[in-house]
């Protein structure tokens, strides 16, 4: 019985050392295939629709728990400038999509109200400067199709009617009465959101959000963080008029510390300051 089992132990030895062997002569190319996957940058995605039905995306860079998002053109073709410097970031991190450190995802809106770029560009994708529809009537694209100012129609202190420099503005039927403002809600909600950053113009300075309870010290500390890399003033309190229902208010009623980045102008971009920002910020999160 021994002799047997021995013999048995024998040929099986035989025959893996023949098969380690022939697979080792056999070419490379008829060798099976090894599949990496490798995933591909950005990751697009419609979060919702604005009143007249255009399409809200986002783009995820990095595959991170801890996770940023940007918001560009929550007042449409009026802040036109904040859609073109978040499409600015989406061909940045596509380029170069190691840009994003291990264990953090950004998320890109560059269009928050397209509704709103459509009365000035004429379209909610991509465009050119040469695209911009010049125009004298001051806040022109600045509100959705149903004439709501979106950053008015958040949670925080909602009230129907609220101000923009001086005059009373649609906030809505409503909190949240807008297609666009849930789409934002959803967003943040669903995705577990770390920290959020709103591009705006042109008040040229960093400003932190509260709603009630005071400025929470993580986003004081974003606050200070962005301001200082970008070169933009930090200033902890909006206080030139009273402003109500503001996305930034709502998501820091909930613990999310949000940040509004005033660009200087309505038509420039101001890349390298807001590059450097962004950076900082990444960095800071990474850590």
């Amino acid at each position: 019985m021994k002799k047997f089992i021995t013999i048995i132990v024998g040929v099986v030895l035989v025959l893996v050392a023949g098969g380690i062997w022939w697979w080792t002569q056999k070419p490379v190319s008829q060798k099976l295939p090894i599949k990496i996957s490798v995933p591909s940058w950005p990751q697009t995605e419609t979060i919702g629709y604005s009143a007249e039905g255009r399409k809200i995306k986002a783009y995820t860079f990095g595959a991170g728990e801890k996770i940023i998002a940007f918001v560009g053109g929550i007042h449409g073709g009026y802040e036109w400038n904040s859609v073109m410097l978040a499409y600015e970031f989406i061909d940045y991190f596509t380029d170069q999509p190691q840009k994003i450190p291990d264990g953090l995802s950004v998320k890109i809106i560059p269009v928050a109200n397209p509704d709103g770029l459509a009365k000035i560009v004429g379209t909610s994708s991509k465009f050119a400067l040469t695209d911009v529809k010049k125009t004298t009537k001051i806040g022109e694209g600045r509100f959705n199709a149903n004439e709501v100012d979106l950053n008015r129609n958040f949670s925080c202190r909602w009230q129907p009617k609220s101000t923009w420099r001086g005059q009373e503005v649609s906030a809505g039927t409503s909190a949240f009465s807008e297609p666009e403002a849930r789409a934002i809600k959803n967003f943040v909600l669903e995705n577990q959101i770390k920290a959020v950053i709103f591009w705006h113009s042109q008040s040229n300075a960093v400003y932190a959000s509260e709603c009630g309870k005071g400025v929470l010290p993580e986003t004081r500390e974003i606050m200070n963080i962005y301001a200082k890399a970008a070169g933009y003033p930090a200033i902890e309190t909006f206080d030139a008029y009273p402003v109500t229902g503001d996305a930034e208010s709502w998501l820091a009623s909930i613990n999310i510390p949000a940040l509004t980045v005033e660009l200087a102008t309505h038509e420039t971009i101001e890349w390298e300051k807001n590059l450097s920002g962004v950076r900082a910020l990444l960095d800071y999160y990474s850590n």
